[in-house]
């Protein structure tokens, strides 16, 4: 799956000298925490959150009325309490890779370009509802995580076997763990029977981590 595949297309901007107020309306009319910025030239020049409003604001121990204070806000524009510095993303990027840049720099969101044109954005709640999709989460089988050899024709072996019992894989993944010569497999399949899967993961030489039902 695709960065294009998740993204929100032609998502709401702001430009840089517009005032916070104007940013935290723009964000509360339409639902959402995130804004990019565009310069009139329509170049990503960062990115304005609610966090960034939060911290704007004044804090609660001022003296200023809330006239005073409406003022000042109106003239705090977007352009001084933006992060300028953005990770962006392609149309043509993984959802895997926008999700590790998003952990990797501790970041809810990503504005993905085409070429220097914003054309999406990309935030957290997409990426784990892709992996829902993905993992298929929804459907209904038996579940379960093993610990097998890392070896060239183990997991086709493992798959095969699961085949030859009619059971239908609907999501399979895997991942290192700490041993070099071992891999994690969680797969989910159909049609088939905890009991016939556990032997299965024994007759393939692999131990059980976690088997249930879902």
């Amino acid at each position: 799956m695709l960065v294009k595949d998740i993204m929100v297309k032609n998502p709401i901007t702001i430009a840089p000298e517009a005032s916070v107020l104007e940013a935290k309306d723009l964000m509360t009319k339409n639902g959402i925490n995130k804004l990019p910025v565009l310069d009139k030239n329509g170049a990503l020049v960062g990115i304005i959150t609610r966090n960034d409003l939060m911290k704007s604001s004044p804090s609660d121990a001022t003296t200023l009325d809330m006239f005073e204070l409406g003022y000042l806000l109106s003239k705090l524009t977007v352009e001084k309490t933006m992060s300028r510095s953005v990770k962006t993303v392609c149309e043509s990027d993984t959802v895997e890779e926008a999700a590790r840049l998003m952990s990797d720099y501790s970041v809810g969101c990503l504005p993905v370009l085409r070429g220097n044109i914003l054309v999406g954005i990309v935030t957290e709640s997409d990426v784990f509802a892709s992996f829902i999709r993905m993992f298929n989460t929804r459907a209904s089988g038996v579940r379960a995580t093993v610990i097998m050899t890392e070896e060239p024709g183990q997991l086709a072996k493992f798959t095969a076997a699961i085949a030859e019992k009619g059971g239908n894989i609907v999501s399979i993944v895997s991942s290192d763990v700490d041993s070099t010569n071992h891999r994690m497999v969680t797969v989910k399949a159909a049609s088939i029977g905890i009991d016939d899967f556990k032997k299965i993961i024994t007759d393939c030489g692999a131990a059980v981590d976690d088997i249930r039902n879902v």
